[in-house]
């Protein structure tokens, strides 16, 4: 017994200096230069640590799991990242593709799905181990295998995504992983770049970059196929150079309206949800990368391509129209807000910073330093569909 004590007492002494640390206001942002995140408290504006070792991060998402404990970060080299958010501590990271986009978690938190350039296709990976479960090949036609984008998670244990050479969208049911259910929906436009799913997980909307238009799945009736929204928007304009292709899970939807980015214009488009028809195009600044609503709806936040890439712009949702216009610093990629929306968190790539934003007043909150800053992400993000 006496042998035991050194051993307890060592155990009580870190349990005391431990100090406990809850998942809900945790996140990510990520440092696309350095193969590096930083894991941050979003109330306190303050890093707990730097995990490395991440790999490419030029084009990085991440994802939740439904704890909000671990974090799946999704590289351009195919590494598949899994950091324990408690521990501070690269749990695993596996490279499983030559070239990746993005990815999505399962409905049921056990499943993580990768959408890969090369090859073309999407893996669905174990969240508790990161083994192989599904193989998903995007072959179009024999021997052809295209680009996967816009891969998203839905309701019913599915993911859906789109394969930008063949001009469709594909839904895998994984309810049963060890047989994978595949419906192909064709032809519906080309090119598609991206797509977000609403926030109920009924619509599927992937944007096209290969013609006028957006392509639209419902998930209530898919029998009905896919419908073609503003099939003539912008169609006799002439083509504009694209400096940055919008990011379309940025998309915001607010009540009956959906704000999305005009490709290669200076506007943002308004789009009515109950006949998907244009209700306005709203001049802005530039050419809009990610237009998101502040979680409440009133507000739309607007950051640009270069050269532009200095400003943001406010839209009020009420007005349809712009109202402020903010210049926080060199290359603004990223925004995130947080989870009831009283603040909005940027990444300022060039100026090596995050600035917070306090949204009521517009006042910036704080600034924290960050190594080449391309995206933030969340623990809240865990609870909502399609992100």
């Amino acid at each position: 017994m006496n042998k035991l004590l050194p051993t307890l007492a060592l155990l009580c002494s870190l349990t005391a200096q431990a100090e406990p640390r809850a998942t809900g206001d945790l996140g990510l942002i990520i440092e696309r230069e350095d193969s590096a995140a930083l894991i941050i408290n979003t109330t306190t504006h303050t890093q707990l640590a730097e995990i490395k070792g991440l790999g490419d991060l030029s084009h990085a998402s991440v994802v939740f799991s439904r704890d909000q404990r671990y974090a799946y970060v999704f590289g351009r080299d195919g590494g598949l990242s899994k950091i324990d958010l408690l521990q501070d501590q690269l749990t695993k990271r596996i490279v499983q593709a030559g070239n990746s986009i993005g990815g999505a978690i399962s409905q049921d938190g056990k499943l993580i799905a990768v959408s890969n350039y090369e090859p073309g296709g999407v893996k669905v990976f174990s969240a508790d181990t990161l083994e192989l479960v599904a193989d998903i090949p995007a072959e179009y036609a024999p021997g052809k295998r295209s680009k996967v984008v816009g891969l998203v998670d839905a309701p019913r244990q599915k993911f859906v995504f789109s394969l930008f050479d063949a001009g469709e969208i594909w839904t895998l049911d994984m309810k049963n992983p060890q047989q994978p259910a595949i419906a192909k929906f064709k032809n519906i436009g080309k090119e598609p770049y991206d797509a977000l799913m609403s926030p109920e997980g009924r619509f599927y909307i992937a944007g096209l970059f290969g013609e006028s238009g957006l392509a639209l799945l419902d998930l209530w009736d898919t029998a009905a196929g896919v419908k073609r929204i503003l099939p003539t928007y912008g169609k006799d304009d002439d083509k504009l150079p694209v400096y940055k292709m919008p990011h379309l899970e940025g998309w915001a939807m607010a009540g009956d309206l959906l704000f999305a980015p005009a490709i290669g214009k200076h506007e943002v488009l308004v789009i009515n949800k109950r006949d998907w028809t244009l209700l306005k195009a709203i001049p802005v600044v530039g050419q809009p990368v990610f237009v998101m609503a502040r979680p409440d709806a009133r507000q739309i936040w607007v950051n640009f391509a270069m050269p532009d890439n200095n400003q943001l712009q406010i839209i009020d949702v009420k007005d349809l129209a712009v109202t402020h216009t903010l210049t926080p610093g060199k290359a603004v990629l990223h925004m995130e807000f947080t989870p009831r929306g009283e603040q909005v968190w940027v990444a300022l790539r060039d100026d090596n910073q995050v600035v917070v934003y306090d949204t009521a007043n517009l006042q910036e909150a704080a600034r924290l330093p960050a190594k080449h800053p391309n995206g933030i992400f969340f623990s809240s993000r865990a609870h909502k569909i399609g992100f």
